[in-house]
């Protein structure tokens, strides 16, 4: 009994020293995650355990240690690169596109006075007006209508100088038609100087006619004695009373009315300095009033001002107009659609570029990296613009430039470092 006893222990003991022996060593699971942590440059408070984006400005995460991420290919110098000419992002990028596109100019103006019509009535003598027959302003004459009636001592003068020569020296012909071409280009009609040498009386009220037709416009207020501001006949805004008015005393050579053909007038256009080089005489313009939808008006470019009028930087067009119903009113808006033809270029979207001023600038992409780059562009067609200089079709840029500028930052370019 006792050997049996014996014999159990020892098969345990052996039971227990096998186990032992085929048992494999425990360890520790290897977590499947490191300790390599990625963070983003511009807001290091994101820590994350993976490669990824920033969720707060979308910019590529980048190791913590400052070693070379291998799916985005950022390495230490990358990112220490200037923030003013640089930016690491994962924003969309594309590449200009070459293609031949009609091109259009599209601008604003305004309608005006065809100054070509302009005809000023000016007083021939200094005197008194006795009777005005032009009540208000845009009053419609003719030509050959009596507009006012004038007492000129001048004029009175002039005339007995005449009836004196025709009285007392009849024989002095050369004397008495000096003195009858005097009174004519005084102003007096032929009629008059006859009816005075028939009547042998002198006319101490003169009646004046116009030699023009069209809208009568005040331009004497700035001519008129303690006149303190200027007006030219080109202002047609101001609705007060007319300036010369019955019993008032004017000079020779004194400009009272401003005559205006209103039948015809001109569109002037405001193009910009770079798309004016497109621009030629007769080229085919639309012009569009907000005021009257759907009614465009057909035209040509008629003229283009050779000058910037104080510092303006458009170029200022003409295009004539017939407004013989009045249908069209002076100062109101207008809006321009010139067809300029077609040109091979290169074209971008406009977000792909950013506007500085007198710079240019579109995001060169480079690696994981987006550079400033300077560029000079030319025509507008929809929505793209033409690249004349700084890029090749080959070239990858940021989709959204306005997207990766810093407002609080100078933007440098190989141009103006």
């Amino acid at each position: 009994m006792k050997s049996i006893k014996m014999l159990v222990l020892s098969l345990a003991i052996m039971l227990v020293v096998s186990a032992c022996e085929n048992k494999k060593p425990v360890t520790v699971a290897t977590a499947s995650k490191t300790d390599v942590k990625y963070t983003c440059p511009m807001h290091p408070q994101i820590m994350e355990d993976h490669p990824g984006s920033c969720p707060i400005c979308g910019m590529t995460l980048v190791k913590k240690s400052g070693q070379a991420s291998e799916g985005a290919g950022i390495g230490l110098n990358t990112v220490l690169q200037p923030v003013n000419g640089n930016v690491i992002s994962s924003v969309g990028s594309i590449t200009p596109v070459e293609k031949v596109t009609s091109t259009e100019i599209l601008a604003d103006g305004y309608l005006d006075f065809d100054t070509r019509t302009f005809n000023n009535i000016a007083s021939r003598f200094s005197g008194r007006i006795e009777k005005l027959y032009i009540k208000y302003a845009f009053q419609e004459i003719h030509a050959g209508q009596r507009i006012f009636d004038i007492y000129s001592p001048d004029l009175v003068t002039a005339q007995q100088d005449l009836i004196y020569l025709i009285t007392h020296s009849a024989q002095e012909m050369e004397l008495i038609n000096a003195a009858r071409q005097k009174l004519l280009l005084l102003g007096m009609t032929l009629t008059q100087v006859n009816q005075v040498v028939k009547t042998g009386k002198a006319f101490y009220s003169i009646p004046v006619y116009s030699a023009y037709e069209g809208h009568v416009h005040d331009v004497a207020h700035s001519q008129m004695p303690g006149a303190t501001t200027t007006e030219t006949p080109t202002d047609f805004t101001n609705n007060s009373p007319l300036v010369i008015k019955e019993g008032i005393y004017i000079t020779k050579g004194q400009t009272l009315f401003n005559v205006v053909n209103p039948h015809r007038l001109w569109a002037i256009i405001k193009v910009s300095q770079s798309q004016a080089g497109t621009l030629k005489l007769n080229q085919a313009i639309r012009l569009t009033l907000p005021d009257m939808p759907g009614t465009p008006i057909e035209g040509r470019v008629n003229f283009i001002e050779p000058v910037l009028q104080g510092g303006d930087k458009t170029t200022s067009i003409r295009v004539y107009l017939d407004n013989m119903d009045h249908e069209f009113k002076v100062n109101a808006l207008v809006k321009a659609s010139i067809q300029t033809g077609t040109v091979k270029a290169l074209w971008i979207p406009k977000t792909a570029l950013l506007d500085l001023g007198n710079t240019k600038v579109v995001w060169l992409k480079q690696g994981a990296l987006f550079k400033a780059h300077e560029v000079n562009t030319g025509l507008t067609s929809g929505n793209d613009i033409q690249v004349t200089k700084g890029l090749l079709a080959t070239d990858s840029l940021a989709v959204n430039a306005q997207y990766l500028s810093d407002s609080e930052s100078f933007i440098k370019t190989k141009g103006n470092e």
